[in-house]
C-alpha cells in the first residue's frame, strides 16, 4: 500500500485509492456507458478527499529530487497498479494470479485478454465476457491505418523514433 494511503486509512476514500471494487460491471454496459456512470462517482470521491485531506503534506521535496525528474516525489495519485517489492504487482488490488482467475480469457484460452485487463484498470471492475467481446470488436473496428499514413511513415528516415513518426504524420484515429 502506498505511504500516502496511510494518511487516510480510516477515511471513506480508502476503497477509491486502493482500487478495491472487485465486482463485475453491469452486464449491459459498454465501457463508454460504464465510464459515464463512474466518472461522477470518482469526481465526488476526489472532491471529498481534497476537502478532508487537501492540506496534508505527502513528504518533503529536495532540489536533487526536482533535478532528478520527479524521482521520489509524490506528485500523482495512480490507483491502477501498485508494485510491492515483496508481493509483486497488483492491478486494482488484484495480484497476477487473481487476475488470471477472475478476468475473461479468449475462448479456449487460459490467460486474460488485454481488453479485460484494460477494463479493470480503467473502471476498477472485473468485466463480463460479453463486455470484453464488445470492447474487442470496438478496438478491431478502429484498427485500420489509412494507406497514406503507411506510405508517409515508410518514407520517413529509418532512424526516426517511432513516436516522432506518428507526430510527423499528425494522424489521430476517428472517434
Amino acid at each position: 500500500m502506498p505511504r500516502f494511503v496511510s494518511l487516510i486509512k480510516s477515511s471513506s476514500a480508502r476503497p477509491f485509492l486502493t482500487g478495491s471494487r472487485f465486482y463485475s460491471s453491469p452486464a449491459s454496459a459498454t465501457l463508454k456507458e460504464r465510464l459515464v456512470q463512474l466518472i461522477p462517482e470518482k469526481q465526488a470521491e476526489i472532491k471529498q478527499i481534497k476537502a478532508e485531506h487537501g492540506s496534508k503534506p505527502l513528504g518533503t521535496v529536495t532540489v536533487d529530487m526536482v533535478y532528478g525528474g520527479m524521482r521520489g516525489i509524490k506528485g500523482l495519485i495512480w490507483e491502477g497498479s501498485v508494485l510491492d517489492p515483496e508481493e509483486g504487482i497488483r492491478f486494482r488490488g488484484l495480484s497476477i494470479p487473481e487476475c488470471q482467475a477472475k478476468l475473461p480469457a479468449a475462448e479456449g484460452g487460459s490467460e486474460p485478454l488485454p481488453e479485460s485487463l484494460f477494463w479493470l484498470l480503467v473502471t476498477g471492475e472485473v468485466p463480463t465476457p460479453e463486455q470484453v467481446r464488445v470492447l474487442s470488436k470496438d478496438w478491431a473496428s478502429r484498427s485500420a491505418i489509412p494507406k497514406f499514413v503507411e506510405d508517409l511513415i515508410d518514407s520517413l528516415p529509418k532512424t526516426l523514433h517511432p513516436m516522432s513518426q506518428f507526430f510527423y504524420c499528425g494522424y489521430s484515429p476517428p472517434t
